[in-house]
């Protein structure tokens, strides 16, 4: 059963998304200084879709995922889910996006039946969901065994020479640009905080384990602050 508190995050998380929609492509980009795009084709490769395949993005947001894995392969049939409306509505904008099968859903909840994708991916997600383990234990339902669970989420700042420089571009310099290039600086020091905050990869990658994935691994980038997650649903 959700807590009160559970459903007040979501109601915050659910009305941020919204109001940053239409600025959320171009502060990724400005954020990550245009490598979120290099990282999600990554994630794509490592998810090891078959031509033709179906994949799932959960949390899919504008599409910058199902976009990127049609311009590797035109075939693939995609899905998009995510719980903010206006999030999708930006993304059904953008050129080719009337190949995605678009769908409102909970992460928590996947409208689907067992074993039906090929891979499922998911980017920037996790951390703002109630139930991290909950999450994946959807995702393991819906793809089929032989196919993989991709995650691509933030890391916190490791301890390091580097780390004061990072918190300070984390809780300084981004909600800053935030603020005055889209006049939504809070939205922009939750999506900080909650990346400070959020679980170590070994960690998330100890969460892929317990709910059945094998062959869980994961790679750093950007300093160690972004990992990409991968695990395989047995055969059995």
């Amino acid at each position: 059963m959700t807590s009160k508190k559970d459903k007040a995050k979501e109601r915050y998380i659910h009305g941020m998304f919204t109001e940053i929609s239409h600025d959320y492509d171009f502060m990724n980009r400005l954020m990550t200084f245009g490598m979120d795009l290099r990282w999600r084709r990554l994630m794509i490769d490592m998810a090891g879709i078959p031509g033709g395949g179906r994949l799932l993005d959960v949390g899919t947001g504008t599409g910058d995922i199902p976009l990127e894995a049609m311009r590797i392969d035109p075939a693939m049939r995609i899905t998009g889910v995510d719980f903010t409306v206006e999030m999708m509505a930006v993304g059904r904008r953008r050129k080719g996006a009337e190949k995605i099968q678009w769908c409102r859903a909970d992460a928590l909840s996947l409208p689907f039946p067992d074993a039906t994708f090929d891979a499922v991916v998911s980017g920037f997600l996790l951390r703002n969901v109630v139930d991290v383990k909950a999450a994946f234990m959807e995702q393991v339902r819906v793809v089929k065994p032989g196919g993989h669970v991709v995650c691509l989420d933030t890391s916190p700042a490791r301890q390091n020479m580097i780390r004061p420089f990072i918190l300070f571009y984390l809780k300084i310099i981004i909600p800053f640009l935030g603020g005055l290039l889209t006049g939504k600086g809070d939205a922009y020091r939750y999506l900080t905080a909650s990346s400070i905050n959020f679980l170590q990869p070994e960690v998330l990658a100890g969460i892929m384990r317990d709910v059945g994935l094998k062959d869980v691994g994961f790679k750093r980038m950007m300093f160690g602050n972004i990992a990409v997650h991968k695990g395989v649903r047995p055969e059995n």
